[in-house]
Parts: structure tokens; C-alpha cells; sequence
């Protein structure tokens, strides 16, 4: 059990490193029990399309509204202490919601409203959550754990945690909520054990959060690395974001798959990443960081082109395997750089914009591939995701190199 441990979290990346990562396994699990049982809550009260759509909108939303004031807020005040008062609220709203099912006061408009306080406590407990890592560790071991801590992302929230939702919710409605609360209120525990400097990362004598909010954006602009990861993120999450929209009728309706299949569909992709979990630290000490951002964005472009061709559910399948392994690695990598590019002071604004653009992306790419699927064919998102994430990356393909080794300014 040494060796195990020492290999998933070494010793030299320090005790409050473990701490941050067995929080983000306990609260990946409930988070993703809450993944199945929060959609079988909400078609349990309604069958209106419209309002099962919302219950995904008002879960997003906050991030579009708000991602830019928490990311300044995460900047000011004690980052340890804002994600354990975050993840606090969370658990009192899903107190709130079991006890409601309990007396048998929930509605539709109860969980929506229970589903936007969520969606409202996540974008302050995430955004300042990813502002700790930089705190603990080293730049140079910030891929590692933040390969670390996707994996938990990964294993808990989609593999682990779904299936134990779905047989908790169908034991009783209430107690995959009540699982839920109770391990995100575990969290807290474990992030409470976490040693930091108390109060704010930086002097805020003066500052004033929309200001802050300008500074974050203003620096951001400023400095090419960072902008132009950014628009790639943004960019690619458009264009993502319009092929995966309309994913469960390509597989139903284009490859013939069956619910079954669709699920294994996109089981294929945690499948994926699962393989890769164990190779990131071999390919972080093995390879160029900018070959490495090259070829995961360039199988991207490949996975939209090889989707649009496929007419086989199994192709589909093993296609979303190589997806899920690339873009654990691209998930792990494009994180640690942009850490280690900014300044400690910025990281919760810096990270504020990105959640915004990673959002609004993949806002703006659904509502685009539902235009293009109803206009041209179910293939048609995936032909527009091959042309513009290919354009993408040629324009960037030169600039990874600076973006992958950008000076390191986090402390």
C-alpha cells in the first residue's frame, strides 16, 4: 500500500496534496451519484421536454453568469475557506431537497430550484478548488496532480459514482441525495485538514472585485500564452460541443445501436481515459509538452472526422475509446500549463475565464449542432466539428510550442 500511494500521490507533492486529493475522490463520488439520480429525480416530476431541458440549463447557466465574479472572489478572500463554505452550501441544499422528498413536497419547480442553488455553490467551490493545487505543489509536479486529480474526476464521478446513484435512487428517491450530502460534507472534513496561509493570496486594500474582474482579463489579454490557450479552448469547445449534441440520435438513429448502445457509447470514452490514467506520468517525462498538446488536439480533429465517416456502432465505440485516453492527457497538460503561466494572485480570475469559455463554448456548439443536424443530417455536426477544429489548429499549430513552454510565474 506504500508503493501505491507514494505512486499516485509522492511524498515530495506533500501531506496537503493528499488531503486535496481524497477530498476530490469524496466528493467526485457523490457528485456523481447525483449525476444519474438528479435526471431520474427530474423525469419522476415531469415529462415536458422543455422542463427536463432546463434542469440541464440551470445547472450551466451559473457558470455563464457568475464564472468571471467567482474566479475575482476566489482571488480575494481565503481560497481554503471559501471551497469548504461552497461545498457547505451544497450540502445544506441537498438536506433541503431530501428533506422535501421526505415530506413529499417536491415538484419540478423544487428540484429546479435546488438544481440552480447547485449549479451556484459548484461555480465558487470548482473554480476556487483549482486555484489550490498551485498553492501546494510544485510547477513542476502541477501535471502530475493534476492528472491526479482528473483521474478521481474520472473514476468516482463516471464510472463509480453513476451506477451507485441510479440503485440508490431506485432503493428510495431520497437516498441518493442523502449519499450525496453526506459525502459532500465529508469533503469539507478533509479539505479543513489542509495547511495554507489563512486570508487572502494577495493585498486587496483598494481593489474592488469588478475591477479585480478587468485586471484578470486585462492580464490574460496581454499575455500570449494564456490568450491564445483560451480561444483554443474555447474554439474547440464549440465545435465539440456541436458534434456531442446531438450524440444519442447519431448512435440511435445513424448507427443503429439501441439505448445499450448508446451507453456503452459513451462508457467507451471513461473507458478511455481510464487507460491513459496510468501512462500520463510516462508520456509527461517522455515526450515534448508541445508534441504532446499537438497530437491530442490533432486526434481530435481526427475523432470528428472519423465519426462523420463511421457507419458501425463498434467503429463508433472503439473511436471514443482513443477520445477518452487523449483527452484525459489534454485535460491534465493544457491545465498545468496554464498554471504554471499564471501568477499566483491570478489564478482564480485566470480560471474564472476559462470555465466561462469551456461553458460558453459548449452552450454555443449545441445550439449550433441542433440548427445544423435539423438542417443538413444527423453527420453534418460532425463534418462542421472536423473543418473547425482543423482551421483551429493550423492557425495555433506554430504557437503551441510557446504556449506549452510559457515562463512560470506560479509560485
Amino acid at each position: 500500500m506504500g508503493t501505491l500511494g507514494e505512486r499516485v500521490a509522492p511524498a515530495r507533492m506533500g501531506r496537503g496534496f493528499r488531503w486535496l486529493l481524497g477530498s476530490s475522490w469524496v466528493s467526485n463520488v457523490g457528485d456523481g451519484v447525483g449525476l444519474a439520480a438528479g435526471p431520474l429525480l427530474v423525469a419522476s416530476q415531469t415529462s415536458s421536454p422543455v422542463l427536463v431541458a432546463a434542469a440541464g440549463l440551470v445547472q450551466r447557466l451559473p457558470w455563464l453568469l457568475l464564472g468571471l465574479y467567482a474566479g475575482a472572489i476566489a482571488d480575494r478572500v481565503d481560497r481554503r475557506r471559501l471551497v469548504m463554505a461552497a461545498d457547505l452550501a451544497r450540502a445544506l441544499v441537498l438536506a433541503v431537497l431530501c428533506t422535501a422528498i421526505v415530506t413529499d413536497r417536491v415538484s419540478i419547480a423544487v428540484v429546479l430550484v435546488a438544481l440552480l442553488a447547485l449549479g451556484i455553490a459548484e461555480v465558487f467551490a470548482d473554480t476556487t478548488t483549482q486555484t489550490l493545487l498551485p498553492m501546494l505543489v510544485s510547477p513542476r509536479d502541477l501535471g502530475i496532480g493534476n492528472a491526479r486529480l482528473q483521474s478521481s474526476f474520472l473514476l468516482a464521478n463516471q464510472i463509480i459514482g453513476p451506477p451507485v446513484g441510479a440503485l440508490l435512487f431506485a432503493a428510495g428517491v431520497v437516498w441518493p441525495f442523502v449519499t450525496q450530502a453526506v459525502l459532500v460534507a465529508a469533503s469539507v472534513l478533509l479539505v479543513a485538514r489542509i495547511v495554507l496561509p489563512t486570508g487572502p493570496p494577495r493585498d486587496i486594500a483598494g481593489s474592488h472585485v469588478w475591477r479585480d474582474i478587468a485586471d484578470g482579463v486585462r492580464w490574460m489579454l496581454h499575455n500570449p500564452a494564456v490568450r491564445t490557450l483560451a480561444l483554443v479552448i474555447l474554439s474547440f469547445n464549440v465545435t465539440w460541443g456541436a458534434a456531442w449534441s446531438v450524440l444519442v440520435l447519431y448512435a440511435l438513429e445513424h448507427l443503429g445501436m439501441g439505448p445499450l448502445g448508446y451507453g456503452l457509447l459513451t462508457s467507451a470514452a471513461a473507458l478511455g481515459g481510464l487507460l491513459s490514467t496510468g501512462a500520463y506520468d510516462w508520456i509527461e517525462h517522455r515526450f515534448d509538452l508541445a508534441h504532446v498538446m499537438r497530437a491530442c488536439l490533432l486526434l481530435e480533429v481526427l475523432t470528428h472526422l472519423a465519426l462523420a465517416l463511421a457507419t458501425r456502432g463498434w467503429v463508433a465505440i472503439a473511436i471514443m475509446v482513443v477520445f477518452g485516453a487523449y483527452a484525459f492527457v489534454w485535460g491534465a497538460v493544457s491545465t498545468a500549463v496554464r498554471q504554471r503561466a499564471t501568477p499566483q494572485a491570478l489564478q482564480g480570475r485566470v480560471g474564472g475565464v476559462y470555465m466561462v469559455a469551456l461553458f460558453g463554448g459548449l452552450v454555443l456548439g449545441q445550439a449550433l449542432g441542433g440548427l445544423i443536424a435539423q438542417r443538413w443530417g444527423l453527420t453534418a455536426p460532425f463534418w462542421f466539428a472536423f473543418a473547425g477544429a482543423g482551421i483551429t489548429l493550423a492557425l495555433v499549430w506554430r504557437s503551441l510550442a510557446n504556449i506549452a513552454h510559457a515562463p512560470t510565474t506560479a509560485a
